[in-house]
């Protein structure tokens, strides 16, 4: 028996100090997954911590049919993709905390020495790679997602994604295949400057 089940059974044996331990095994996980649809970080956390709620709630029903890990990343993505049609319904937020603005100084990414050039070339790729993602299907973007970013096997994503194997290639093939035009676009443009 493996021990996500096991702590699950104990969970639903009323110990929920076992949630703890699968809350502490996966947050990082989860908050990672959350981010590829959130990307807002303080608002990935509150969803994250939310997908856990859902979960806690939904454990009882929870038979072992797929890996924990798998029934949990689908809550979380329905959370953070629930989260987001919320979000779009909500009138955009037109004020900016002065305490905010105090924050910038103290970020990491402000101390690494870097030239201006490289700094600009690698937002402007990243920003690229997101919105060719970010332009996917759905089901391709998660696939590309957990792939990438979380380090799944083409297995645990056909398990998390409910599909054939081959869906997942696929769906990751194609998701490279964008990714890598708008990676082209941007080189065009360097060397045409």
């Amino acid at each position: 028996m493996s021990v996500d089940l096991e702590l699950v059974q104990r969970v639903q044996a009323g110990d929920k100090s076992a949630f703890d331990v699968l809350i502490i095994k996966y947050q990082q996980r989860i908050v990672h997954v959350i981010t590829g649809f959130v990307h807002d970080p303080v608002e990935a956390l509150d969803v994250a911590q939310e997908a856990f709620i859902k979960a806690y709630r939904a454990i009882p029903n929870f038979r072992g049919d797929s890996a924990f890990y798998t029934w949990l990343y689908r809550i979380a993505v329905n959370t953070a993709k629930n989260y987001l049609t919320a979000k779009a319904r909500r009138p955009p937020a037109m004020d900016v905390d002065a305490m905010d603005a105090t924050n910038f100084y103290d970020a990491p990414e402000l101390k690494e020495f870097e030239t201006p050039e490289s700094h600009l070339i690698s937002v402007e790729l990243e920003k690229k790679i997101h919105q060719a993602i970010d332009a996917l299907p759905d089901e391709t973007a998660a696939a590309i997602r957990l792939r990438e970013f979380d380090g799944l096997s083409y297995e645990e994503i056909a398990q998390a994604l409910d599909c054939p194997i081959g869906t997942v290639r696929s769906r990751i093939f194609r998701a490279r295949e964008a990714i890598n035009k708008q990676i082209q676009e941007i080189m065009s443009e360097g060397d045409e400057q």
